[in-house]
């Protein structure tokens, strides 16, 4: 599998395997099956494990991987996972960020992580409207990084990251800032499709290409994350949804995506990967599959190489 640089972590798979998969986020799995596709994973040449104590059912995806090290250790394989801050109340926010950093390093059995992400949306500066359970820029700069930088001085992580799927403007301020983070998850998919990840509504765009630009330009690496939309960048949804729900009504959207792939003679997932990993400035792609079928096919479809210039454009004219 090609390697790519991932900053100052050294090089990384152009894949890695996400937790959402494994830990039954999308689609039903089990325990026996998730170790086995981390085993596979690994076998294939993925060498970075995405993973966040929401994945699953109480700590699931943490506990898989946990589960799948502990029987064939994998001590080169880098781990990331996440801390979120969802509630809107920032007492002590160094400790909980502490707190959420052991129970994960418990349950996968390490004494470090590679890279800690923060899994929490960042307010606008300007004051605009948003949600309530994001945080503001004064509590991201003074405490969330700070507290990040001790842990990386007590080599409790060696990296810090966030997830990048939110208001442009502050993630763009993120991406410039000093320290800048080391990893900056961002959705990268086909379509340019947010799904639930979007809480803005129509009165502000995502910005996701303008995103991984900055990104490079500031020498932030790039993980590019819901490639396949959830799911609706497949040729079927794999969980029930009601017709309401992003996902299905990206998965309706994407029925020109679907002809297309046909027409390529792809799959439509093995396309959306293909796309996600020629976009530049991709340092790796997550992947969301639940077992080991689907990594198979998304490691093949890694293996033909990025996508044509006729087929990039025939993309972008889907938009």
């Amino acid at each position: 599998m090609e390697t790519r640089n991932f900053g100052r972590l050294g090089r990384i798979s152009a894949l890695t395997l996400g937790g959402g998969g494994i830990a039954g986020v999308w689609g039903t799995t089990d325990r026996a099956e998730a170790v086995a596709t981390v085993h596979a994973a690994l076998d294939a040449g993925i060498t970075m494990l995405d993973l966040a104590p929401s994945y699953g059912a109480d700590y699931e995806s943490e506990r898989a991987v946990g589960e799948a090290l502990r029987s064939r250790p994998a001590p080169e394989v880098m781990i990331t996972s996440k801390v979120q801050l969802p509630d809107g109340r920032f007492d002590d926010v160094p400790g909980r960020i502490r707190d959420s950093l052991r129970n994960s390093l418990d349950l996968i059995g390490r004494d470090h992580l590679d890279l800690f992400l923060l899994h929490t949306q960042l307010r606008p500066r300007d004051g605009s409207p948003a949600p309530d359970d994001i945080i503001g820029w004064d509590v991201y700069r003074d405490e969330v990084i700070g507290e990040f930088e001790r842990l990386r001085a007590d080599g409790l992580i060696r990296g810090w990251g966030i997830t990048a799927a939110g208001h442009p403007a502050p993630i763009g301020d993120a991406l410039r800032a000093t320290p800048r983070p080391d990893a900056a998850q961002v959705v990268v998919n086909a379509m340019d499709l947010n799904g639930d990840m979007w809480v803005y509504g129509d009165r502000v765009r995502p910005a996701n290409e303008e995103i991984v630009r900055v990104a490079g330009d500031n020498g932030v690496p790039v993980i590019g994350i819901r490639a396949v939309a959830a799911g609706s960048l497949t040729g079927a949804l794999d969980r029930e949804l009601d017709p309401r729900h992003p996902a299905a009504a990206d998965f309706a959207r994407a029925e020109p995506f679907r002809k297309l792939a046909a027409e390529f003679g792809e799959t439509p997932a093995a396309l959306a990967h293909r796309y996600a990993l020629s976009v530049p400035g991709v340092a790796t792609v997550v992947l969301g599959v639940k077992n080991r079928t689907e990594l198979a096919e998304c490691v093949a479809a890694e293996a033909r190489g990025p996508l044509g210039a006729d087929e990039l454009r025939a993309i972008a004219a889907l938009r």
